[in-house]
């Protein structure tokens, strides 16, 4: 259970996050529970991760900002293991080097940068770029399976079922007349 200063924070976050969105990511928390959040990272372009969409989850603990978040990723990308905790400087994994001004926002943008570095690290892996590139290009797809993801984040569920459908459509047909 979230303590009040937890709550209260988080919910300031989330309307500054709705305010000023950072670039390329979008968080929100369950509907149920404050202390889970979910966020979306937008490859950006001319990146292996360009078009994906990498589904993550923050867990704050009830003494929150003093402690920080766990960070873990869910949608396969090739950096980081999915559904296992991230080693980053402003995640659970370093409580001695956690700043409580950092916010929702900072750890989010440091979480890219990191995920844009080749620098192993726990919950790190080691793929290609073409790898990469293939987890950017089936990650939508794939988020969508997720029941967290749908409600969050249920514009970008749109938008895959409107790429299925284009894709399902059936093609005219081509004639070629010869004289």
């Amino acid at each position: 259970m979230a303590s009040a200063m937890a709550t209260k924070r988080l919910r300031k976050e989330y309307v500054a996050l709705q305010r000023n969105p950072v670039e390329n990511i979008r968080a929100a928390p369950l509907e149920n529970n404050i202390l889970e959040w979910h966020y979306v990272i937008t490859g950006t372009e001319g990146t292996p991760y360009e078009g994906g969409f990498y589904h993550g989850k923050l867990k704050f603990p009830p003494e929150y900002p003093m402690k920080p978040p766990s960070v873990i990723m869910c949608t396969p990308n090739g950096r980081f293991d999915i559904n296992r905790r991230i080693c980053l400087s402003m995640s659970d994994f370093h409580p001695e080097t956690w700043n409580p001004l950092w916010a929702v926002g900072s750890i989010l943008t440091g979480l890219y940068s990191f995920m844009l570095e080749n620098k192993l690290t726990t919950g790190g892996v080691v793929t290609t770029e073409d790898a990469k590139r293939a987890y950017a290009t089936a990650s939508l797809e794939y988020n969508c399976k997720d029941k967290n993801f749908r409600v969050l984040f249920a514009d970008l569920v749109r938008m895959q079922r409107e790429k299925e459908k284009a894709s399902a459509a059936p093609k005219e047909p081509v004639v070629i007349v010869i004289d």
